[in-house]
């Protein structure tokens, strides 16, 4: 990890953590995890607030105007609007995904639920989500298990589940190269 990306990281927790811990007292924890979640859909969907977000040529003033605009047409108000804009105060705007990704993490480890990614070669039926969704509470130790599944076909067949810092690639794409490897070791 590059000097820049350690420092945004260690910045951008510091930020998400006194957030959580400022909620948690407020009692506000999923009320500002629903707000973050859709300030970020926000940030996605729009080039222009991704733009104002990232650029460095807007003054801390314009950017706290911008978002006070943007934030009360959302309804996005309280604990995380004040927050948004002091971020947008101190300048770090730009760090803002990572706060949001943080604060997550904070807020799923509180409630006890663990993120997976799961590609699969074609959708799986409900009782197949159902049993993997078990399956990976089990192994996370987790009360649930949030699954973000998404279909890949050009990896043909099995599944790959990213559970945390944990990753499983059991697709048949794989399993296949392997065996392609081995048989040119071979010959």
């Amino acid at each position: 990890m590059a000097k820049e990306e350690t420092i945004v990281t260690g910045m951008a927790g510091r930020y998400a953590s006194a957030l959580f811990e400022l909620a948690r007292e407020q009692r506000a924890t999923a009320q500002v995890a629903a707000d973050l979640d859709r300030f970020k859909a926000m940030l996605a969907e729009s080039a222009d607030l991704a733009r104002l977000v990232r650029s460095p040529a807007f003054s801390a003033e314009e950017q706290v105007k911008a978002l006070g605009a943007v934030l009360e047409k959302a309804g996005i108000s309280g604990l995380t609007a004040k927050f948004l804009k002091l971020v947008a105060t101190k300048r770090r705007l730009f760090a803002l995904p990572v706060m949001i990704a943080d604060f997550g993490k904070l807020h799923d480890a509180e409630r006890g639920v663990s993120r997976a990614q799961v590609t699969v070669a074609e959708p799986l039926s409900p009782a197949n989500l159902a049993a993997l969704r078990v399956a990976l509470t089990d192994v996370a130790g987790a009360n649930s298990v949030d699954m973000d599944v998404k279909v890949d076909p050009s990896i043909i067949g099995g599944l790959i589940v990213k559970l945390g810092s944990r990753m499983v690639d059991g697709s048949l794409k794989t399993k296949l190269n392997s065996i392609r490897t081995r048989m040119k070791e071979v010959g």
